[in-house]
């Protein structure tokens, strides 16, 4: 089976819990290794690989033909660009990057390479938004009209990552939660007609927007965003209304939990839903109302590797294209502007 030797742009948490697990376990990648800054750990969880001095280092290394650019918001288009000069394809953290335009130019940049770029929009692999997406696409709910995501937490403390408390073009909440139920409304409904935001400050000593709403307008059809760090007891986090009926689904996928503590996504039940947290299901089928539990589909991001290799080696549809990303940076950079002018801007 051919290989594609990978590298990371950071061990923190994003490199520890969501890419290195992966790579390692996936039979078609090859983890060579990190770049690291000040403290060296990649060696300590993975004795084979390399712990690059610097960047360039990294990009260098001509056994490298694939970079995992998750480092801060901020820094992705530079680090993309870089990747992508030196000839490797390239897997970015959400937000793509900090600005349309940025996100447009990489995307050109990859396409004049030939390189295969795309965005880790891990959550389409979550369980409870497989589910979701189930029942969407087998028309059990008839046309949808109406449909709420939201992706809240309880954290009244500020992260001890600085770059995303701190203020400045990678920062704020809906450049941080914000991408996730953006990419997963996009790839549910397609882009919108306008967008309405409002965003705003919620914890005491917070300096950046850590709270956001936000309405996407379709011809028949709305949808509105919510995140926030001060829900202590969250709704269901996706509440779709159709013409037949209603489906109501809490964020139950624990995937990011069990890698924090250092499982790893090697068992064939990763990840399985609990039968507490089955979606609800009220509609009509075959001319009887039905109200009953939903058993949740299989979550595993291990699903985004795959679709990642076989686009890499077999030249297959990239999963979650670049272009995709753009759509996520234009619904943001709407949803700004829609709250700093307090009216809905037209796509």
């Amino acid at each position: 089976m051919e290989t594609v030797n990978t590298a990371l742009c950071s061990y923190g948490l994003s490199g520890k819990v969501f890419h290195a697990p992966f790579i390692n376990l996936h039979p078609g990648f090859q983890l060579l290794g990190s770049w690291e800054r000040s403290k060296k750990l990649i060696q300590t969880d993975y004795p084979h690989v390399k712990s690059y001095a610097s960047l360039s280092a990294l990009l260098a290394d001509n056994k490298v033909e694939l970079v995992v650019v998750n480092t801060p918001t901020d820094t992705h288009y530079d680090y993309t660009k870089q990747a992508l000069l030196a000839g490797k394809h390239v897997i970015v953290e959400k937000a793509f990057t900090t600005t349309v335009a940025e996100a447009e130019e990489l995307n050109q940049l990859a396409q004049k390479k030939g390189k295969k770029l795309s965005v880790y929009q891990n959550r389409r692999w979550d369980s409870d938004f497989q589910t979701v997406k189930k029942i969407i696409k087998e028309g059990l709910l008839g046309d949808i009209v109406e449909a709420e995501l939201h992706f809240v937490r309880y954290k009244p403390t500020l992260s001890n990552r600085q770059h995303t408390e701190v203020p400045g073009p990678g920062a704020g909440i809906i450049k941080d939660l914000g991408p996730h139920i953006i990419d997963q409304a996009l790839h549910l409904f397609g882009m919108p007609n306008a967008v309405f935001a409002d965003m705003r400050i919620t914890r005491p000593a917070s300096q950046i927007n850590d709270y956001f709403e936000s309405i996407l307008y379709y011809d028949k059809l709305r949808v509105k965003l919510k995140a926030g760090f001060l829900v202590r007891e969250p709704v269901p986090s996706y509440i779709i209304h159709g013409t037949k009926g209603s489906f109501l689904k809490s964020r139950a996928d624990a995937q990011e939990d069990k890698l924090r503590v250092g499982m790893k996504p090697n068992t064939s039940d990763w990840y399985t839903e609990p039968e507490s947290e089955y979606g609800l299901l009220h509609t009509e089928k075959e001319g009887k109302v039905i109200r009953e539990k939903v058993k949740s589909l299989q979550g595993n991001y291990l699903g985004y590797y795959d679709a990642m290799y076989k686009s890499i080696v077999d030249n297959q549809p990239i999963a979650v294209t670049a272009e995709d990303g753009i759509n996520v940076m234009r619904i943001i950079e709407a949803a700004i502007k829609s709250n700093n002018e307090q009216k809905v801007t037209a796509l």
